[in-house]
């Protein structure tokens, strides 16, 4: 590519197995020191350091000091969706790891992706919302519709609040693990907001995976219209 941006170099940063593994850990969108970050990506704190002034200066994180500490971020959403991206490709092309981490059967079902919810149970809250109307997908570009604000003004989510015009209100956004969309965008961030605030969800205290309660997943699947489990129903019935 002779002109336009050079895509090679943010490649190759990103490329690194090291800063890779950095970049991964902050898509759950808090800010770490390097020390965590090191622990993240199994080398020494020295040459944590030195990936993290690399990506710092190439404005894929930003640092933040704070008393004797300096915390670590993503730049922006843009960069997740790009890793997230990159994600999806690994795995559609076979490029997984040999031996995955115990916590990966979790991340596939729930998970943040930089401040939306990823996994499973996105995908289906994805699924059911194109289904029955509340979003409509043309062209790439999703949006929600007037069912839809009704519904979620009903549920106590402000949408009218988020639709600024600056950017859009939702987005499909690529799931690495089940190879479909789910909901990104502000109305994707402000409806894991909603989850957490009434305890649907739970962050877990390190990384990206989310655990969805079991009053969440009641209201979840009452979001989608999927039918409750029939164990579910049995225990409910008789309490």
């Amino acid at each position: 590519m002779k002109e336009g941006p050079s895509i090679a170099t943010i490649a190759a940063l990103m490329g690194d197995p090291a800063r890779a593994n950095m970049l991964g850990a902050l898509m759950a969108g808090r800010a770490l020191t390097a020390g965590e970050l090191a622990r993240e990506a199994g080398v020494s704190a020295p040459t944590a350091s030195g990936h993290l002034a690399r990506l710092s200066e190439a404005g894929l994180v930003l640092v933040e000091a704070q008393g004797r500490h300096r915390y670590f971020r993503l730049s922006g959403s843009d960069v997740a969706l790009v890793l997230e991206g990159l994600m999806g490709l690994a795995a559609r092309t076979g490029r997984l790891r040999t031996r995955p981490g115990p916590r990966d059967p979790a991340l596939r079902e729930a998970r943040t992706c930089w401040d939306h919810m990823a996994g499973e149970w996105a995908v289906r809250l994805y699924d059911g919302l194109i289904a029955d109307g509340r979003l409509a997908a043309t062209d790439g570009a999703v949006s929600l519709t007037e069912s839809g604000r009704r519904f979620f003004r009903a549920e106590g989510v402000d949408v009218d609040a988020l639709d600024t015009g600056r950017r859009p209100l939702c987005r499909a956004c690529l799931d690495w693990s089940e190879r479909r969309p789910h909901l990104g965008g502000p109305l994707g961030r402000v409806l894991l907001d909603h989850a957490l605030s009434r305890a649907w969800i739970r962050k877990a205290p390190e990384g990206r995976a989310l655990t969805v309660t079991p009053p969440g997943q009641r209201a979840l699947r009452a979001w989608i219209g999927e039918p409750r489990p029939v164990a579910e129903t049995i225990s409910y019935a008789r309490g």
